[in-house]
């Protein structure tokens, strides 16, 4: 008995440092990143240290789970050990089980987790010294650990960096985005926006380019007056000149050059010197990221890019208005025509032309369809049917059902879609 009243305040004391260990853990994966670095910004040193100990999460993680059991065992060991003495054999050794389970459980693991998670912020900074102190001192023994795992994890083809991050940033964004949007917290609108934003990376020019069949080119070789007119009628304020052919681009007309020469020409416009304004083409390869292009946009401080294929070739052009418009949606203006090409019927089919983008698609209905094999809802089909389909064939596809309606030689210029009543043979 004498004994049992000794090792008692020890095994409550470890039950104190274990459920510190247990706050620790669950504080520190809850904490809010985002509050962390705002407060360490405004000089608050505990804020730093959570910042310190969460830019290197599994070593965090494994240091204070392995604080945690070496508490628990050792305190169940006492714990076992004095009780064997008063109640020899298998009884004692299931009390002291039945004991300690409940202890551990209640005062070592769901309180101090339960307040974590009510105050992460809160808990995580009282408790960032002394996760520290662990961190360190048990640092070099979870390195060992993280090799032995990742060489046994190896050797079933698992391979894993020593830099891995558990969850890439992007991802832990984009999936809290959509849990408020389940939620109802985030409009459909703002979801597309902030996923847009971090899809930049993620695509590329030629996904989002005007395709070099609808750009509006101007051939350099017309008389002053002519070129002015097809200018000016033009909905565009920068047109490529072509001349001979166009895969030729000799220079971009800006209509505010074109406005100030003609100005200085006191109106006649067979005075202009058309090649004296010309800027000069910027060519971009295709495969370039949106993320990338945005940043050469802003450093160039110009709006406009020609967009050409590995061997050089004329694809098509893209805009800063195409990169805002994968964030913000369609952005209109007194001079755009209406060319979104989805129109919505009563009975919840959707009328769309080919050559609308499936992102596109998607922002419009609020649907989910694939846009990582094409970029058309037409190359969606093409892709799926894996032929060309001809006027009135229907496919199912992703819980749709798409009927072609008009082609135009080799190209599907407008479907049909509707819900999926039935599979599709």
């Amino acid at each position: 008995m004498t004994a049992m009243l000794a090792l008692a305040p020890i095994v409550f004391g470890l039950l104190a440092v274990s459920a510190l260990f247990s706050a620790a853990e669950t504080s520190m994966t809850g904490a809010s990143r985002a509050r962390m670095h705002q407060l360490e910004r405004e000089g608050d040193r505990a804020a730093r240290r959570v910042n310190k100990l969460l830019a290197d999460q599994e070593t965090m993680i494994g240091s204070v789970l392995l604080g945690n059991n070496l508490i628990n065992i050792l305190s169940s060991a006492l714990a076992t050990q004095v009780l064997t003495r008063s109640i020899p054999g298998a009884l004692g050794v299931a009390i002291a089980t039945a004991v300690m389970t409940v202890l551990v459980l209640v005062f070592a693991e769901v309180l101090p987790k339960t307040l974590a998670i009510l105050r992460s912020d809160d808990v995580a900074r009282f408790l960032s010294w002394p996760t520290i102190v662990v961190v360190r001192a048990f640092g070099p023994v979870i390195y060992a650990i993280q090799w032995v795992i990742r060489k046994t994890l190896g050797l079933f083809g698992f391979k894993m960096s020593m830099e891995m991050d558990v969850l890439a940033a992007h991802e832990e964004i984009r999936g809290a985005v959509e849990y408020h949007h389940s939620e109802g917290l985030v409009e459909s609108r703002d979801r597309w926006m902030l996923g847009g934003v971090l899809d930049l990376a993620q695509l590329d020019v030629s996904e989002v380019m005007v395709h070099r069949k609808s750009i509006d080119m101007l051939d350099a070789g017309l008389a002053p007056k002519a070129l002015i007119d097809a200018a000016l009628e033009s909905q565009h304020t920068r047109l490529p000149l072509y001349r001979e052919n166009s895969e030729n681009i000799v220079g971009v007309l800006h209509v505010k050059d074109l406005l100030q020469a003609m100005a200085d020409a006191g109106g006649d416009m067979e005075k202009i010197q058309i090649d004296a304004i010309l800027r000069e083409p910027w060519f971009v390869p295709e495969t370039t990221s949106l993320k990338d292009q945005l940043a050469a946009f802003l450093k160039r401080k110009t709006h406009f890019a020609l967009v050409v294929d590995e061997y050089g070739a004329l694809q098509g052009l893209v805009t800063l208005e195409d990169i805002l418009e994968e964030i913000v949606g369609e952005i209109e203006d007194e001079y755009d025509v209406d060319v979104s090409g989805v129109k919505a019927g009563p009975d919840g089919s959707v009328s769309v032309d080919g050559a609308v983008t499936i992102r596109e698609l998607n922002r419009a209905m609020n649907w989910d369809l694939p846009d990582d094999e094409a970029v058309t809802v037409a190359g969606l089909l093409i892709a799926e049917a894996q032929t060309i389909p001809e006027v009135g064939q229907t496919f199912g596809v992703y819980g749709h059902r798409f009927t072609v309606v008009a082609r135009k030689g080799n190209q599907i210029t407008r479907l049909e879609i509707a819900p999926a009543a039935k599979p599709v043979d």
